[in-house]
């Protein structure tokens, strides 16, 4: 396998992208409006529209300007027209997205008013549009590829046969010297001491432990008199079999493998900087806030085990759903790109699916559309920490 090659698209920084994006960026809510009319104008544009970016302040800021830079500057975009409120904050984005090297212009509506804007950011889109078309792929060595993963809508299934397969991949992976990512630090708990036993030094373990504890003590402690089951384990967890949040962690656990050890543990929307292997990042456990976060990081595709079924999607990163359950697989197959319930009925073995995994890895980076791409899913969702002031 790791004289397997993927055929990419080479970015300025020597980092590999599997798609081709030109993305037009709004730096708050106020710009939606602006970028999506120039989506709209000019044909083969990705606008991606979100809720925040107005009167945040301290870490919740330096969140929402990670994430932002961190997308535009993902391998899979090809080029980015920032457009916001106001020109200093506007500046910081694009600042931050040109230092990959990629082609990137900011617009400030204050001052220019949107009309005019709208005109001038949709002619450099064309511009970049014109020129993200003639670049052309090239052969990739398989370990240039990022990945991530998450899992969603879990069941028994789901520790038995899909998150086990994408362990299975990572393990693979992880021996090839490639980077992946896990996260989802919420459904680590009743498994953070065993997550904790997978770092590969001792230090690392503890910024991970670290990281959960201050999970517990912002998010947990000051709610411990509420009612928290309907979000861990949820009601569709309980009804697919998980009835605790440390039986759901467990088999969230199972998505790291059995041999690799991860290197680091990153805060959310952080790009690694250890070099190849595997991290893991503070991370929502909500499907689109999480997957976000890790396209914000850099990685450029995204695995996504689910036992009952679920539809996201990503609007610059391809998501690959997996699942064992056979009542998904007949109700929901629309949603599923790889297929593993042979594992339950002990038709395949889990190396058997994780070679699945990898094959249809491969063949999304080289251009086949996902599931979810193929059916419009581009939930895009920043996460936001406190309230605005």
């Amino acid at each position: 396998m790791s004289a397997q090659k993927f055929l990419g698209f080479r970015r300025e920084n020597g980092r590999v992208g599997i798609r081709n994006h030109v993305v037009i960026l709004p730096l708050d809510d106020l710009s939606n409006a602006a970028c999506e009319k120039v989506a709209n104008n000019i044909e083969g544009c990705l606008a991606l529209p979100h809720h925040y970016g107005r009167l945040q302040f301290g870490e919740d800021l330096e969140l929402h300007f990670r994430t932002l830079i961190g997308t535009g500057c993902n391998p899979n975009v090809a080029a980015v027209i920032v457009i916001g409120i106001e020109p200093q904050w506007t500046g910081r984005v694009v600042d931050g997205i040109a230092k990959t090297g990629k082609p990137v212009e900011g617009f400030a509506i204050e001052g220019h008013g949107e009309i005019k804007v709208v005109a001038d950011a949709s002619r450099k889109a064309k511009e970049f549009v014109q020129a993200a078309t003639e670049i052309q792929r090239e052969p990739c060595d398989i370990n240039e590829l990022w990945v991530s993963t998450k899992c969603g809508e879990s069941d028994t299934t789901s520790g038995l046969a899909s998150n086990p397969t994408v362990g299975n991949f990572i393990d693979k992976f992880d021996e090839l010297g490639a980077t992946t990512c896990f996260g989802e630090t919420s459904e680590l708990t009743g498994a953070e001491e065993v997550c904790a036993t997978r770092a590969a030094s001792p230090e690392v373990a503890k910024k991970f432990l670290d990281t959960w504890q201050a999970y517990m003590d912002e998010v947990i402690e000051p709610h411990k008199t509420s009612d928290l089951s309907d979000s861990q384990p949820t009601k569709g967890n309980i009804l697919g079999g998980l009835s605790t949040i440390e039986e759901k962690a467990m088999g969230n656990l199972e998505k790291i493998g059995r041999t690799s050890t991860y290197i680091d543990a990153i805060g959310p929307a952080e790009t690694p900087e250890k070099g190849p292997g595997l991290y893991f990042m503070d991370s929502s456990s909500a499907a689109a806030e999480c997957v976000t976060l890790m396209a914000a990081g850099g990685f450029v595709i995204h695995t996504f085990p689910t036992g009952q079924g679920n539809v996201i999607g990503n609007p610059i990163v391809p998501v690959i759903k997996i699942s064992g359950n056979p009542r998904t697989l007949r109700t929901m197959s629309e949603h599923i790109d790889v297929d593993v319930t042979g594992v339950l009925t002990r038709e395949m073995t889990i190396d058997e699916a994780g070679d699945a995994l990898i094959d249809m890895i491969i063949r999304t980076a080289n251009g086949r559309h996902t599931a979810a791409e193929a059916l419009g899913h581009r939930e895009f969702s920043m996460t936001k920490l406190y309230r605005s002031a």
